[in-house]
């Protein structure tokens, strides 16, 4: 009976630890891909510049007068190359009526990034975030996670609903 008293006692400190866990800190188990881009929302976009794959400068304030759409991930992440065709018809539609769109991979080197954009056949520019100083600047949490800036540079909406944020801000404006 005593051993068996003391797996109970131990279980029920694991079941009375897990409640007080999940009651006292529901945010751990929030969506990780979510951003604090929605505490910005309608700010001005931080500005930043990161290198492309050829060592080439990309500065965010340089593409005010365009939407711009950020697309934070890794190349080990699954989630983020399921999404690899969702971005390539979102450039199909958008990129010819002046939708910017960049792949920013977050702590990752030049290398393994590269050989990601040419296997995947990437369309848009790829970004190294080699140290995360920009990825920790959004409040980026969780990959992938999707940022739409307006044409004035102001964070808009992202993640969810980004095909309708994406419809309405081209409705105006026909295809071509």
């Amino acid at each position: 009976m005593r051993g068996k008293g003391k797996i109970f006692i131990a279980g029920l400190a694991v079941v009375i630890t897990a409640a007080w866990i999940i009651a006292a800190a529901p945010g751990w188990f929030a969506d990780q891909s979510t951003t604090a881009s929605e505490d910005l929302r309608n700010d001005p976009a931080p500005d930043f510049v990161l290198k492309d794959l050829a060592g080439a400068p990309f500065r965010l304030n340089d593409q005010r007068g365009k939407p711009v759409l950020l697309i934070f991930g890794t190349t080990w992440c699954p989630s983020c190359r399921e999404e690899i065709p969702h971005m390539k018809d979102i450039h199909a539609r958008y990129a010819n009526r002046g939708l910017v769109i960049v792949n920013i991979n977050v702590r990752e080197s030049r290398d393994k990034v590269s050989r990601y954009a040419v296997n995947n056949e990437l369309p848009y520019r790829s970004l190294l975030d080699e140290d995360g100083a920009v990825s920790e600047r959004y409040g980026i949490r969780g990959v992938p996670a999707l940022i739409l800036l307006d044409e004035a540079g102001r964070i808009v909406g992202g993640q969810r609903f980004i095909d309708q944020q994406l419809a309405n801000m081209f409705k105006a404006q026909p295809p071509g």
